[in-house]
């Protein structure tokens, strides 16, 4: 334990002067991940207490908001919804080294700024990205004497192989997806589905047509399980890594935040590995994601947050903390000269580096989606209307139509601001 207090949460808390409270979770980067942090920046400012508040999950993102919108909570979080609470941030970029915060999380700082992505303020900082992508058991293509695609291959090309593999290997189902609008993204956006304008409209175009055309065709043709994206109604999340451990899918289409369980569960029942992000006729996107520790402008000390947050954002720093959390760095810095992982397995080691391989590729359309104030608006959108053309409850062109109209219902409901 760092100097730094542990708590568990009991309620709203301000800070006194030379004092602030963190919430933040216990699990990836959480309240563990920062602790070296803090009692580097306790040992550098004797006079200044980081409290770190242990809260779960579901408090950061659906009791932290209500907190805010009456001006109380913590002084900082780490946030996951990192758009749909901007309004609450406050901009550091007066409190540190502000030329190098921008240049180490250029890409990543718009997604902090809501409905003013091309504006100056740096409203946190992101401390890893997550990157969706594809697990595959290469035990089933070793059984199966079938060779593995290269990079740059396609969403079909994996579903023409899968199908192949999981016929010679007797596994239920070649390939499955998280029942997710953030992982249907990707393959929307590799189809060339745009989904948010510059000016923070949604987009239904022939991209996103395609998209759903082709992802209803895989669930009838059996590449993937009807009881995954069909049997379950409206926008709830869900996923099966069951299936992926027990050996009962072929290729599994997550997200590098798995790769602990992956490491931990799946050990060495077979060998699996991350492949490149397939590839669709437009781009071979990954979608990003991921957390950042933000300040807020309800703090009753903003010089001690904006002054702590600078400091963890400072890529030596940040790198304590992604080595703890085995998490994909942000920093630029990070990225480029690559992070050596310890105490994980070699399968790990590389997976965090296919993962890490993709980031330079992703497209800016991605970049804007992630960081759009109705992001979870639309990815719930897509989720629940998908569902309903595989239920047959209606055809491609109405879910179409009825996407649009939720998040435009969605955008109406906020007061209309983008």
């Amino acid at each position: 334990m760092s100097s730094a207090a542990l708590f568990l949460v009991g309620g709203a808390v301000g800070a006194s002067a030379g004092e602030i409270t963190v919430y933040c979770q216990d699990i990836a980067v959480g309240c563990g991940a920062l602790e070296a942090v803090v009692a580097d920046f306790e040992a550098a400012n004797p006079d200044d207490k980081i409290n770190l508040e242990l809260v779960n999950y579901q408090t950061i993102l659906e009791s932290l908001p209500i907190q805010l919108e009456s001006g109380a909570g913590p002084d900082a979080a780490i946030v996951t919804d990192l758009g749909g609470l901007s309004r609450y941030y406050l901009d550091i970029a007066p409190y540190g080294d502000a030329d190098m915060l921008r240049a180490e999380y250029a890409p990543t700082l718009p997604w902090l700024r809501g409905e003013a992505p091309t504006s100056d303020a740096i409203n946190g900082i992101p401390l890893s990205m997550t990157v969706n992508g594809a697990y595959v058991n290469a035990t089933l293509f070793d059984q199966a004497g079938i060779a593995m695609p290269e990079a740059g291959a396609t969403w079909e090309d994996w579903a023409e192989v899968t199908q192949k593999v999981a016929e010679a290997t007797g596994v239920s189902f070649p390939m499955e997806m998280d029942r997710s609008g953030h992982r249907f993204a990707s393959l929307a956006i590799s189809y060339g589905a745009e989904l948010v304008d510059d000016q923070g409209q949604p987009v239904v175009d022939e991209g996103l047509k395609a998209a759903i055309e082709q992802f209803v065709a895989w669930h009838e043709e059996k590449v993937m399980p009807m009881d995954l994206w069909g049997a379950v109604g409206g926008s709830t999340h869900r996923e099966l890594f069951s299936d992926f451990l027990n050996a009962e899918t072929v290729f599994y289409f997550g997200g590098s935040w798995t790769i602990g369980k992956m490491d931990s569960e799946v050990g060495d029942l077979f060998d699996w590995k991350v492949v490149a992000t397939p590839c669709g006729p437009a781009a071979c996107a990954a979608m990003p994601g991921g957390s950042a520790l933000a300040g807020f402008k309800n703090s009753k000390n903003p010089d001690l947050t904006g002054r702590f947050l600078a400091f963890v954002g400072q890529p030596e720093e940040i790198a304590k903390i992604d080595l703890y959390a085995k998490e994909i760095p942000t920093a630029k810095t990070l990225i480029d000269e690559g992070l050596e992982y310890t105490d994980v397995s070699a399968e790990t080691q590389e997976a965090l580096s296919t993962f890490m391989a993709q980031i330079p590729k992703i497209p800016e359309t991605a970049y804007r989606f992630q960081g759009w104030r109705y992001q979870r608006a639309m990815m719930n959108a897509m989720t629940t209307r998908i569902s309903q053309v595989l239920n047959n409850e209606m055809d491609v062109d109405t879910a179409l139509e009825r996407i649009k109209q939720d998040v435009e219902l969605a955008i109406q409901a906020a007061g209309g601001s983008n």
